[in-house]
């Protein structure tokens, strides 16, 4: 073999072995970290927090795709933060097939804490079909954000924050002391199949609060709770949410909206193909008066959406002020509201004002569209509409008729 081909051939077998070499790192046999191993008991008493810790800290310590497990059991947890970065990680799946019980005792949840937080990790798989059990119902008594505008919230059951390349399949959350799950600043976060119960009277316990975060799908989902089966807050883009069998609860809100200075917009969000049954509202748009500063909410499509015995159905409302809790005048909402679409909207309505557009007279709504709008009072008279400060578009069929 001549002198210049054995050199090819050595150059060439160096970049394969290096080649090798990379990808076996990056595809090393995928470990299994069980919390039992690190001391988890799943007798419903022992305190888990440490023992739940320890597992995973050692995975996010290791190489590849890792999995940590969470056998069945009943598994005590207090208040944990489950924190990245996991530097060599590819993706960390936690495989919850247990019942994870929350700590009644508020005085361990320290100011601004949640239950269990997952935070500041890419590639992070939650699957296996367990439940979060908040035990709620202790502290509901407690809760004075109904009361209070600026009150000290509960502790959320499950919180993602600064997370990228997130899925969530098969998770159940029940009974929350305040929200089920909160997305906050999350990129590229995608929930399927997840179950969401508490109580008709449970206070302020969102099954879903998005907020800060872009590119989010919540796809299959079966919502019942005391609140909005779904809200997403301030800050929020490229938002798609399908497939929600929502009720009891409060609807599909984009809101509150206003009530902090400087909030960020929101836009790019659809909402569609989902059935929402006994409820205070459907699909809505909520703002504060006397809001402090300006934001927008634009770009917004509610469509294919079965009502079925829903207060509001369709409700646009920016004279939002529970409890009277506004400061001084009532200032008209800042938010501008524009290009909102309601299609195909059907259903009975247990209400006789099927639709509401009350936007605000300092900024009025702009080019909201109305098309093949079929919602029928339970009461048997016709259904109406009510609008106010609204720039709105109606097509037919359309039942209530339109407003002015």
């Amino acid at each position: 073999m001549r002198q210049g081909s054995m050199k090819v051939l050595i150059q060439l077998t160096s970049i394969l072995l290096c080649t090798f070499a990379v990808t076996a790192r990056r595809l090393a046999v995928n470990p299994t970290f069980d919390v039992r191993s690190y001391g988890a008991n799943a007798d419903g008493v022992t305190d888990n927090s440490q023992a739940f810790l320890g597992a995973w800290n050692a995975a996010c310590s290791s190489i590849g795709d890792v999995k940590l497990l969470i056998p069945p059991g009943n598994y005590f947890l207090n208040p944990v933060k489950f924190y990245g970065p996991c530097p060599n990680v590819n993706t960390l799946t936690v495989y919850q097939e247990g019942v994870i019980t929350a700590s009644t005792d508020l005085s361990l949840y320290e100011s601004g804490n949640d239950w269990v937080e997952f935070g500041y990790v890419e590639g992070l798989r939650l699957t296996g079909g367990g439940t979060f059990d908040g035990q709620g119902s202790i502290s509901w008594s407690y809760d004075q954000c109904p009361a209070e505008k600026y009150c000290n919230v509960l502790p959320t059951s499950v919180k993602f924050v600064h997370l990228n390349d997130t899925i969530v399949y098969g998770m159940r959350s029940i009974n929350p002391k305040f929200f089920h799950i909160a997305v906050l600043q999350c990129q590229n976060f995608k929930a399927r199949v997840i179950h969401i119960e508490a109580p008709e009277d449970s206070p302020n316990t969102d099954g879903i609060h998005i907020e800060r975060s872009s590119g989010v799908t919540i796809h299959d989902a079966i919502i019942s709770t005391g609140d909005d089966c779904i809200s997403i807050g301030q800050g929020n883009t490229n938002v798609l949410i399908s497939r929600i069998n929502c009720g009891p609860g409060h609807g599909i809100s984009i809101g509150s909206l206003g009530k902090y200075p400087n909030e960020e917009d929101v836009r790019n969000l659809v909402v569609k193909d989902s059935k929402i049954s006994n409820t205070m509202n459907g699909v809505r748009i909520k703002t504060w008066q006397n809001s402090p500063s300006s934001s927008s909410v634009t770009n917004i499509t509610f469509e294919n959406i079965l009502m079925s015995n829903v207060q509001n159905p369709i409700i646009i409302d920016q004279t939002y002020c529970p409890d009277k809790l506004c400061d001084g005048d009532l200032v008209p909402s800042r938010v501008s509201i524009s290009d909102v679409y309601f299609k195909v909207i059907n259903g009975t309505s247990a209400s006789q004002v099927a639709v509401t557009l009350n936007c605000s007279p300092g900024i009025p709504c702009q080019n909201i569209n109305l098309q093949d709008i079929l919602l029928n009072y339970v009461g048997g008279k016709p259904s109406t509409a009510f609008c106010a400060y609204a720039n709105a578009r109606f097509s037919a069929p359309m039942l209530p008729l339109p407003c002015n």
